[in-house]
């Protein structure tokens, strides 16, 4: 069926619209102000302040991480409705409410706070899957690259600076911690505004819809080249598992406390932000699979300076230092490779890339552990150097399939 010349000429308006790919610096701060900020990172320092005892501080952070995980179930509500950069404010605004009537409760740990806080989780991951399909609908390949380092490091970024907050105003009461958390998502969210104009999602009719979804998810999922992929998304090469691990190895180093505040906590942030800000320097001629596993390689050798290196603390922080600026480009060229994957958005772009970055979520469970494991078995540099090892064994065998075979920059791009 023929387009008529009104939409013709709305599609052309909206194609010579900027990208504004640094959007997604601000896009995706309130979830990681929720999921890095708050989730994993400052609520298990809140609940040890409540007197809550450490396992059931473990359990309740588990259960939060959850939603991330399988988002994919709900996240695909971004790509029908609203815009997404509508889906984005509301998103925020729904969470951060959720957020300040937990942080309202007598005690955060009581059933209403942590139900309130699942809440908050599940709306959060709104924010994510309205991003990954407006990062899908960028034209330009280059935008596409920046815009996934972009949405790292803002994600990392913000995160980070959530933990500091926090734990810096921390003789604050609940409540006013809940009045700053809440301000730090929302704002950031009103960047959407500057987000320009997309098709409204509510184009044809139902049948018409179902069909479209279905030829993208095919074009997507269903074809022999999703299986190199699918391999690349959840082998251990650039997972980062160590991120949150690093910390519990900082004693076997002789690394002090403030030591580890710092390297882990700020500093780690800002490194990681920085590595995902310089990934997007790399020429997009080099595609986003072979500089992922190129940045999984050298991020193992970073590892390897903790396997193979003496117990002492200028090992530690010349070993976390590396590592933590190489896996801020990993997560960048990650998301370069979610959206190589993903191809354009259509109608369906939120849903498609909820999948792939749930499933790409899957090498941080299992690699954490591994690792874990390796420790208990032979002792403190094992857990690094399984890690290394592992992570250098898939790189190596997936980046021969990538250089060797040749295929399109986007080998999944549904008609639009």
């Amino acid at each position: 069926m023929s387009r008529s010349k009104p939409q013709e000429n709305a599609e052309l308006a909206l194609a010579s619209r900027p990208e504004r790919p640094w959007l997604f610096n601000f896009l995706i701060a309130p979830e990681a102000v929720i999921s890095i900020g708050l989730i994993n990172g400052a609520l298990s320092f809140l609940l040890r302040n409540e007197g809550v005892d450490p396992a059931r501080v473990a359990s309740i952070v588990g259960l939060l991480t959850l939603p991330h995980a399988v988002y994919f179930l709900w996240g695909p509500i971004t790509d029908f409705f609203l815009q997404r950069r509508t889906w984005v404010m509301f998103g925020a605004a729904m969470a951060s409410l959720a957020l300040l009537l937990a942080f309202h409760q007598p005690r955060l740990s009581s059933t209403a706070g942590v139900a309130l806080l699942f809440m908050t989780a599940c709306l959060g991951v709104l924010v994510a899957a309205a991003c990954g399909g407006m990062m899908g609908t960028l034209r330009s390949e280059i935008n596409r690259r920046r815009a996934g380092s972009f949405y790292q490091s803002g994600s990392l970024a913000f995160g980070g600076i959530a933990v500091f907050i926090v734990a810096y105003l921390e003789h604050l009461s609940t409540p006013a911690l809940g009045w700053i958390l809440t301000a730090m998502i929302v704002l950031p969210s009103l960047s959407a505004l500057l987000v320009p104009p997309q098709q409204n999602p509510e184009t044809g009719g139902a049948r018409e819809s179902a069909r479209r979804i279905w030829a993208e998810f095919k074009a997507t999922f269903l074809r022999r080249e999703a299986i190199p992929y699918t391999l690349l998304i959840t082998f251990p090469a650039c997972s980062g598992a160590m991120i949150g691990l690093l910390p519990e190895l900082a004693r076997d180093y002789g690394i002090s406390a403030a030591q580890v505040a710092w390297i882990n906590g700020l500093a780690g942030a800002l490194l990681t932000a920085a590595g995902a800000l310089v990934a997007a320097l790399v020429p997009v001629r080099v595609r986003a699979p072979i500089a992922y596993l190129i940045a999984g390689l050298v991020n193992a050798g970073a590892l390897a300076i903790l396997a193979l290196g003496p117990l002492r603390p200028a090992v530690y922080l010349t070993g976390t230092v590396l590592f933590l600026f190489c896996v801020g480009a990993c997560y960048a060229f990650f998301t370069g490779v979610a959206l190589e994957f993903l191809g354009r958005s259509g109608k369906s772009g939120s849903a498609r890339y909820a999948i792939i970055n749930s499933c790409g979520n899957l090498p941080v469970a299992y690699m954490s552990w591994v690792d874990g494991r390796g420790y208990a078995h032979w002792g403190p540099r094992a857990m690094p150097g399984i890690d290394a090892i592992l992570s250098t064994a898939g790189a190596l065998i997936l980046l021969a399939h990538f250089i060797t075979v040749a295929t399109a920059a986007h080998p999944f791009t549904p008609e639009a």
